[in-house]
């Protein structure tokens, strides 16, 4: 695959829907949706390329989780983002499996800012709505979600409001777990 394929066909309303979608994930923390638009080089999912086009720009530090720092996804988003990829302390955004991407090196906010902190694209085989018990803020009741653990989401939603921030994208699937969000077992 070429660099300069991949990106949105038409860019405005693609970006707002996958925009829009991304925001819908993340305000109804376990609710999954389908996205579309953008196709980077493997091993980026659909929903992966698509949340990196509508999340980052040319001031947006990424990382890159050893499995997805390659010379054609390195590539890819240098032409159609132009973000600078750096080690996890100075990212504002990474991408991953979940055994690449090392947790406690990421950014989580300051007291003052807990907006500083990194948001992860966590790359999965798949993503249900079935496993641990999800509640807080956006969820009616309770909601379920894949996760691939339990215990760094209870660590992270105690560091509230600073925290982490995840994206899980399978395919053209994606979910989103707040630092807002309580992870019980399931």
């Amino acid at each position: 695959m070429s660099a300069l394929t991949g990106g949105f066909t038409s860019p405005a309303p693609q970006a707002a829907r996958a925009f829009r979608l991304a925001l819908m994930a993340l305000s109804r923390p376990g609710r999954i949706e389908t996205v579309s638009g953008a196709t980077g080089p493997a091993p980026l999912s659909a929903a992966a390329a698509t949340l990196l086009l509508v999340l980052a720009d040319r001031d947006t530090p990424i990382f890159l989780g050893a499995g997805h720092d390659g010379t054609d996804v390195r590539e890819w988003i240098a032409f159609h983002i132009g973000a600078p990829l750096v080690p996890p302390e100075a990212a504002m955004l990474a991408v991953g499996t979940w055994p690449d991407l090392p947790l406690s090196r990421f950014p989580i906010g300051l007291p003052d800012y807990p907006d500083r902190s990194a948001t992860l694209i966590v790359e999965s085989p798949a993503i249900s709505a079935e496993g641990p018990r999800l509640t807080g803020p956006g969820i009616a009741g309770e909601a379920r979600l894949s996760l691939p653990e339990v215990n760094a989401f209870r660590a992270n939603r105690m560091l509230y409001p600073q925290g982490l921030d995840f994206f899980f994208t399978a395919g053209d699937r994606l979910a989103a777990l707040p630092r807002s969000t309580q992870v019980e077992s399931a």
